[in-house]
């Protein structure tokens, strides 16, 4: 990926974890209490895989993971997607997009706001953040007397691969 980078907009490359108080299973844990429920071996498993690296992902992306693990320990389906409902209303997943008729998660908890420049061809999704954005959002909020929460921006389009010009391989005719 190749970005231009301006002292108010951060490209995904940039965009690092913050520092937490307490790990996603903790918090995850948490929420379930509140729930009456536990945090059983197999959503532990989840949350841990989950938050092991920052792609985006979709449930089935997360199914594959998790049957190809070599430990033996098995997650089921339904429980994969009942527990990334779950992390949504905990806070700690998002869906960002819908792509290929599936949703698309990323992390929400221990990392800082930002937007999505999604390809609508490729379907490849760019992390960015502009505080210019922010502010303007900021300034709205105050005019309507609204207390924002927080914000999620999708930016569709093209990206800059799916935007070139498509390459000719010369044809055997045209070489002789």
């Amino acid at each position: 990926m190749q970005s231009t980078t301006t002292p108010d907009v951060a490209a995904a490359d940039e965009i690092a974890a913050l520092n937490v108080t307490i790990s996603p299973v903790e918090k995850f844990q948490e929420y379930l209490a509140t729930k009456g429920k536990r945090l059983t071996t197999e959503r532990a498993i989840i949350v841990e895989e989950v938050f092991a690296g920052h792609d985006h992902f979709d449930a089935e992306h997360l199914v594959a993971r998790l049957s190809s693990r070599k430990e033996g320990r098995s997650v089921s389906r339904s429980t994969v997607y009942r527990t990334l409902t779950w992390l949504e209303e905990a806070g700690l997943l998002r869906k960002v997009a819908r792509t290929n008729d599936r949703e698309v998660y990323e992390h929400d908890y221990g990392y800082p706001q930002h937007d999505h420049l999604i390809c609508k061809q490729c379907g490849e999704l760019i992390e960015f953040r502009n505080q210019a954005i922010s502010d303007i959002l900021d300034q709205i909020a105050n005019q309507h007397n609204f207390r924002m929460e927080g914000h999620r921006l999708e930016v569709y389009g093209r990206c800059e691969k799916c935007c070139r010009p498509a390459q000719r391989r010369p044809g055997k005719l045209n070489m002789i």
